[in-house]
């Protein structure tokens, strides 16, 4: 079982502490004690604190830091106005990272170890303030002070006393650092003319602290002291370099070593390139004695002034109390000490506490008990697990037993003795803590002043504590992710991100087992894309001639990760397929042929044009468009007048003669295609006694037709410009038209085919509507009974309302009167109209009371209400308009319905007395009307319908009027006077055009439009 010293971690320690810290403030490294107020005096960053030493509370805080103006001042170099001056200069360093120390002695001066410059090139040890001339070490003279670090300064008898570690002078082989200490009067007054204003008292000698030997083991660099002036010891921290193996030790010097090596030999050199020899001292026993003669530089001579100016390094070297240190740590560096002394049972024992870098105070024996030597009674961890920071100071308080340690962020007070921790007689005991014993009688772990007797207690402090302390190790945090390599042995060496944790939180100790786990752990390792093996080959991309097919892999076996190498080569093949598969002639249509010529010149008629299918079946395809469908001018023809017929005898032997010709009329293209066609007719003989059946005559003679003469080398015009647009909006139409002229320049309308007139449609938007008001409302009932109201009637923009940009209707949409005026029952006016809703969400009202005299009014002035409450009221004025649209009666229906049916009728009156008169055909053109196609000159295959035609009746006629041409000779009798009925078909309005085969090689069929008359 190993046996090892106690620790107590944060946890256990956190019930005894008491602490302080500052919001923003840093770096508490300056502790000093003030025993006459009781207080601590702490200096941080920019601060100053006065805090009770009992519990650390504090008492004041003072911000000692410079304002943004004199900041920026001295940034700048410039000035600003002086009130007080105090000269820092060889009292404090510019840089606070440069080593200082001072101390004020009793008789008040300040004798400070620092640099004066803001290079730190000019190391100085100074005296200022007090009674005393200042005086300074030699300037710029390295033998005196060479790259000094000032550890500490004391005040002890005649002597100021500073310890430093400095580059040596005497050590002539390389470069090496030695700890000194240095002295000078405090009586010194300087020197005349040799040494002027410069000590010449000063001295200075090594300290040795070493590990002893064959070779002693030096650590030579002073870290920190701590002065015992009971018992004129001074404790000192060494380690070695910093560029070395970490070692500290802790040695105790004696002042009468100290004051025996300053009064031994000296060391100088007689000029640079001499070695340093010994120099006896000439002033053996020097005791900074006083000078009695007439002036205080009588006794300094030439010959001393020389000597002091060049006899200042001892050649004998200050040895401590032990052979060895009292305490060494191997891979570890001190930082600071204090030292207390505690009365033990038989005894008393220097107990040392001492910081290390990383942040614990280790406590040990200070004693020459080599059995106690190198003893550590406990380690106190002050930070959390895995939390490193160092201790900036220690002050100890030996009255309370107190230990205060400056930290970074905060200022900590731990108690020296914590007996009660221990609870039973073993534990107390095996600890070996000297303020700790056993009180038998108390039965309890106490101090010797808790004690209820000396007989009754116990303490055994005569070897190292004794604890089984077997620990397990424990990994400490993570380390931050490093870029690495790994080297897998498949795809070599990749770039990873590592980190790392150590087995030290804590460390196995004592035979205790080891962290288990890996502590390394290597992620986002870098790896080169690899390819899949090709998928089969895809679909050709085409069923016939030449086309391609396509493979694929993926680079994802693996996949690129972490920056590792994407896959090198294509993801896609592809190939030739179906090359020896030839594909069928496609098969598509021809591009259309040009459009034939229209059927017709006018009134309508067909054209076609064709497309083939090519390399396929013989399929035809046509396409037929409407053209020409503008009407065609009206053409007439009349007939020769026949001879004066009698037709009708009277008494007395008068007669009525009558004659008659026929004309044609007829929308035609060309004049010349009117043709008279035969005339039909059809008599009938009836007997007068009507005992027989009327027996019926056909008579049928052709019109002789008249050859067509047509024009030659007519043409259009040009078009016109159109027209302006029939009516602004809604669809209108507008016009163009041409003229057809002769080649003598005439105009000729018919001898051009063609329309002259064109139409297009226009102004396709809608009308704007502007919008009218609807008729008012009745009027709605007062709103109240007495006291003044209103009431109101609303109209609507509706008849019609506003659409397309249309304006909207002007005026108000609500009128307003008043009514019921007279005051009410009581004498209260009216309501006022409710305020606006206040913070609280509720409206008031109020009323006036009316009654004459000195009459009260019964009832509340004021009403409140909701806001919620609130009726919608639209806002109404006026009474006086359009009272009677309002007011629509029964007799108002009744005469509106009479009106619209006397309208209608009369309405319905006009228009047949105008169709009567523009449409009905007169009897002279009743008889031929080729309005429409003519069946006369149809030349078809098959004879007309009779059924396209709608026969009509004419009473006048006889068979004896119809002499069309000369080959009608004979005239019946004019007694032979009968009743003849001629039946005319006309043509009904067609919708479709005739179809006309005929034998044309095209595949589309031709439909004309019959214009033979």
């Amino acid at each position: 079982v190993c046996k090892c010293h106690c620790f107590y971690i944060m946890n256990k320690l956190s019930p005894w502490i008491s602490a302080f810290s500052h919001p923003g403030v840093r770096d508490y490294s300056q502790l000093t004690l003030d025993l006459t107020r009781n207080e601590l005096i702490v200096g941080a960053r920019n601060h100053l604190f006065r805090l009770d030493l009992s519990n650390l509370s504090l008492i004041q805080a003072t911000e000692w830091a410079p304002d943004e103006e004199t900041r920026k001042s001295c940034q700048s170099k410039g000035r600003s106005v002086m009130l007080e001056r105090v000269n820092g200069v060889a009292r404090c360093p510019y840089d606070p990272r440069h080593n200082s120390t001072a101390v004020v002695t009793e008789s008040g001066e300040l004798y400070a170890a620092t640099v004066i410059d803001f290079s730190g090139r000019d190391p100085v040890i100074y005296r200022s303030m007090g009674g005393m001339p200042p005086l300074r070490t030699a300037q710029y003279n390295s033998k005196w002070l060479n790259e000094p670090h000032f550890i500490s300064a004391y005040d002890i008898g005649l002597f100021t006393i500073f310890f430093l570690r400095e580059n040596a002078v005497e050590h002539d082989c390389g470069k090496t650092v030695y700890s000194r200490v240095a002295r000078v009067c405090k009586n010194d007054i300087g020197g005349r003319f040799l040494l002027e204003d410069t000590w010449t008292t000063f001295m200075k000698a090594r300290l040795n602290c070493s590990r002893s030997g064959e070779i002693p083991f030096y650590y030579n660099e002073l870290q920190s002291t701590f002065y015992l002036p009971e018992q004129d010891l001074i404790y000192g921290i060494f380690t070695t370099n910093v560029n070395s193996i970490a070692a500290s030790a802790v040695c105790a010097f004696n002042l009468s070593a100290i004051t025996q090596a300053f009064n031994g030999p000296f060391r100088s050199q007689e000029n640079p390139r001499s070695t340093w020899l010994p120099t006896p001292n000439p002033i053996h026993n020097f005791q900074c004695g006083t000078i009695e003669d007439e002036g205080p530089n009588e006794g300094l001579t030439e010959r001393s002034l020389q000597d002091a100016q060049r006899l200042y390094l001892m050649n004998d070297v200050v040895q401590p109390e032990s052979v060895d240190p009292l305490v060494m740590q191997d891979d570890v560096r001190f930082s600071n000490l204090v030292v207390d002394i505690v009365q033990g049972m038989d005894t008393l024992y220097h107990v040392m506490y001492i910081s290390t870098e990383y942040g614990t105070i280790l406590k040990a024996l200070a004693t020459p008990n080599k059995n106690l030597q190198g003893c550590y009674l406990e380690e106190m961890e002050l930070f959390p697990l895995g939390v490193r920071e160092p201790i900036l100071s220690l002050q100890i308080l030996h009255s309370d037993r107190s230990l205060f340690v400056g930290l970074n962020d905060r200022v900590l007070k731990i108690p020296l003795e914590r007996c009660s921790t221990y609870k039973t007689e073993t534990l107390c005991l095996e600890a070996r803590d000297p303020y700790c014993g056993w009180d038998f009688r108390q039965r309890r772990c106490t101090t010797l002043e808790d004690s209820s007797n000396m007989s009754q207690w116990k303490q055994n402090i005569s070897v190292c504590p004794l604890r089984n302390q077997t620990t397990d190790g424990g990994f400490g945090p993570w380390a931050p992710w490093q870029p690495c390599n790994n080297d897998d042995g498949v795809d070599g060496v990749s770039s990873c991100l590592c980190r790392s944790r150590s087995c030290d939180s804590p460390v196995p100790r004592c035979g205790g087992k080891n962290c288990k786990g890996p502590t390394i752990e290597v992620a986002n390792c870098s790896r080169n894309g690899g390819w899949t093996p090709w998928s089969s080959w895809g679909q050709c991309s085409t069923t016939c001639g030449t086309g391609f097919e396509l493979r694929q892999r993926s680079c994802n076996n693996p996949s690129p990760r972490h920056g590792g190498r994407v896959c090198v080569g294509p993801s896609r093949d592809e190939r030739f397929c179906n090359e020896g598969v030839s594909c069928p002639q496609p098969i598509f249509w021809s591009p259309w042929g040009s459009w034939t010529k229209c059927s017709t010149e006018c009134g309508g008629g067909v054209h076609s044009r064709v497309r083939t299918c090519e390399n396929g079946n013989s399929c035809p395809g046509c396409e037929y468009k409407a053209c020409n469908l503008e009407a065609c001018p009206e053409v007439k023809r009349n007939t020769p007048w026949t001879p004066w017929m009698p037709v009708n005898v009277t008494q007395g032997g008068a007669r009525q003669e009558q004659r008659v010709r026929y004309m044609c009329r007829a929308h035609l293209s060309d004049p010349h295609e009117l043709q008279i066609g035969r005339k039909k007719v059809e008599t009938r003989f009836c007997p007068n006694d009507g005992t027989a059946v009327c027996e019926t005559d056909t008579l049928v003679e052709e019109l002789l037709k008249m050859p067509v003469v047509r024009a030659t080398g007519a043409g259009w015009s040009s078009w016109e410009t159109w027209s302006s647009c029939s009516q602004s909006c809604a669809k209108g139409y507008r016009t163009r038209r041409r003229t057809c002229a002769g080649p003598e320049g005439k105009s000729a309308p018919v001898a051009c085919r063609g329309s002259p007139v064109e139409y297009q449609d226009c102004n396709v938007q809608p009308c704007p509507v502007k919008g009218a008001w609807s008729c008012w409302s009745s009027w709605s009932q007062c709103s109240v009974g007495c006291g003044g109201g209103h009431y109101q009637r609303t109209r609507s923009c509706n008849s019609p309302a506003p659409a397309n940009g249309g304006d909207i209707c002007i005026g108000l949409h609500t009128e307003e009167a008043l009514c019921n005026t007279h005051t009410c029952d009581g004498g209260w006016m009216a309501w006022s109209l409710w305020s606006a809703c206040d913070d609280s969400g509720l409206q008031m009202r109020s009323r006036v009371c009316g009654a004459q005299g000195n009459i009260p009014c019964v009832g509340n002035s004021t009403q409140r209400r909701d806001c919620n409450e609130i009726p919608v009221i639209l806002p109404a004025s006026g009474f006086d308009k359009d009272q009677h649209c309002g007011a629509f009666t029964s007799i108002h229906l009744i005469a509106t319905g009479v009106s619209c049916f006397l309208g209608a009728g009369l309405l319905s009156f006009l228009i047949y007395v105008y169709c009567q008169r523009f449409h009905k055909p007169s009897q002279e053109s009743a008889v031929i009307h080729p309005t429409t196609p003519n069946h006369l000159n149809y030349k078809g295959n098959t004879t007309p319908k009779n059924e396209k035609y709608t026969p009509m009746e004419f009473k006048t006629l006889n068979k004896n009027n119809l002499l069309p041409d000369e080959r009608s000779n004979f005239y019946p009798t004019p007694l032979q006077q009968t009743n003849v009925y001629t039946t005319t078909y006309y043509p009904t309005t067609l919708g479709k055009y005739d179809y006309q085969p005929n034998s044309s090689p095209s595949p589309c069929r031709t439909y004309n439009h019959s214009n033979n008359s």
